[in-house]
């Protein structure tokens, strides 16, 4: 029998903590109150799995997690990974009319088009001698570990819908991100932290922004939305107690909240009022988890010297240590976003700024991982969501135009062949000609390798069988697999 007593004492108390501010934190406290075990018993039990859907894997996976390295803004390619002698002896002269004529150009449409030369040097690096810039002398040392890939290719030649077409497979806004996919279809390895955690920096030219929804859900559950922990302050908003409310308050409220929430349920057996039940779970556990996490006490010296990372900075540094933290503690889908790579002038400047920032980090995390024996089960991809132009553009020293027609990024870990270099573009590093790879076959690629037939991973939404992938043909890129 339902009391409406209560529950018109509780639709008030449900408004109060809606206007106060007490979050997630403050309703994980009614599993605190009543839960026998105290939270440092909770903070070292081991985490059991997050189960995804019955059937998934569909095979067996070479790596259980990703680490996606997002450097937001488009690093360049042609100062990167592909270096084009070609377009260093057509330095400052026109550009072939041929290859431009009709094709998205995003600033420098209707202006005269002028060969821009590499603006660095390259070397070969590794076993079979990978060519890389004097920008990446550290990502130099890790040539044998990773796969390039040369001959990307997008659709979306602006930072936010290109973003979105890199995330969730489709410049629509509203679905679901790769990370939500992937902690849907596979669940997580944890149940003290997110299965799906976003991590942001910034540094280096016109810092674009990056909105939440490039993690969100869309369609699937809210459940799987990626966390945004916070570079300063608290990591997670509204994760501590509020000021002002002592425990037997709470307690009140938290029981009040779950009274409405099953009688609702009841009716409605509404995935989202599960998922809410469940968010108040997991920010219980969070209390604890994160704190813990954060704390790089426990790190050696060598190894913050060897990421150059400082706790509470919110570096790429530290963020990429993190990386590894969350790793290790059983996330999923781990996805660092460094702002600053929208190079349209003072290319060698900010590349300087940029690499330095992030060249060594990466290098760490990549050595780190191996060192722990991890990186064979984890998967590394760094690049960003789109390339730059071989034409110049000059907003002060040279610089280059958006560019989807060829790009390069790599990967490395969980399943790829490392010390090789895939794909290829033009002399002139303009288009994608060998081996040509579309986002949607990124997406292909590393679904395969978490166990996924992207094929067979769908959801149904508004009639349609949606997948990441999308309806068009996508491929796994089988030759740089091991």
């Amino acid at each position: 029998m339902i009391n409406w007593n209560q529950i018109q004492t509780g639709l008030n108390r449900r408004t109060f903590l809606t206007n106060s501010g007490v979050g997630l934190g403050a309703a994980a406290l009614g599993s605190l109150l009543t839960n026998e075990k105290s939270a440092v018993a909770q903070s070292v039990a081991k985490p059991s799995i997050v189960r995804g859907l019955p059937g998934l894997p569909h095979f067996a996976p070479k790596a259980k997690r990703v680490i996606f390295l997002c450097m937001a803004g488009g690093p360049t390619h042609l100062e990167t990974f592909d270096y084009k002698p070609k377009l260093a002896e057509m330095d400052g002269k026109p550009f072939p009319e041929s290859y431009t004529k009709g094709q998205p150009i995003a600033q420098l449409q209707g202006k005269a088009l002028k060969c821009q030369g590499p603006l660095t040097k390259f070397h070969k690096y590794g076993q079979n001698g990978q060519e890389i810039s004097d920008f990446l002398p550290w990502t130099a040392k890790i040539a044998d570990d990773i796969c390039i890939i040369r001959s990307m290719v997008t659709e979306q030649i602006n930072h936010d819908p290109a973003h979105t077409f890199m995330n969730t497979g489709t410049a629509i806004s509203g679905r679901p991100s790769m990370g939500s996919w992937i902690t849907y279809g596979l669940g997580s390895e944890t149940e003290e932290l997110p299965g799906f955690v976003v991590l942001t920096s910034v540094g280096g030219r016109n810092p674009q922004p990056i909105a939440s929804r490039q993690w969100g859900t869309g369609f699937l559950p809210s459940r799987y939305q990626g966390v945004q922990f916070n570079s300063t302050g608290d990591p997670v908003n509204y994760l501590n107690n509020p000021a002002g409310v002592n425990a037997r308050q709470q307690k009140e409220l938290i029981e009040t909240v779950q009274k409405l929430d099953r009688f609702r349920n009841q009716r409605v057996a509404n995935p989202e009022i599960e998922t809410r039940i469940a968010a108040y779970e997991m920010a219980f556990k969070m209390q604890t988890s994160v704190p813990e996490l954060m704390d790089l006490s426990g790190e050696s010296k060598q190894t913050l010297e060897m990421y150059g990372a400082e706790p509470g900075s919110g570096s790429y540094a530290t963020n990429c240590l993190l990386a590894r933290r969350l790793a290790e503690r059983g996330s999923r889908f781990i996805h660092l976003y460094h702002r600053g790579w929208d190079h349209h002038g003072d290319l060698v400047k900010y590349m300087n700024t940029c690499c330095g920032l992030t060249d060594k980090p990466t290098w760490a995390l990549i050595n780190d991982l191996k060192q722990r024996g991890m990186l064979e089960e984890t998967l590394v991809i760094w690049g960003g969501e789109f390339g730059r132009t071989p034409m110049f553009q000059g907003k002060g020293g040279a610089g280059r135009d958006h560019h989807i027609k060829g790009f390069s990024m790599w990967m490395a870990g969980g399943g790829i062949k490392g010390g090789i270099t895939y794909g290829a573009t033009d002399e002139l590093g303009y288009n994608s000609v060998e081996n040509i790879v579309n986002v949607r076959d990124l997406h292909a690629t590393m679904l395969h390798l978490l166990g996924i037939n992207h094929q067979q991973f769908s959801v149904e939404f508004q009639g349609l069988d949606t997948k990441l992938t999308g309806v068009e043909e996508a491929h796994v890129i089988k030759n740089i697999l091991t």
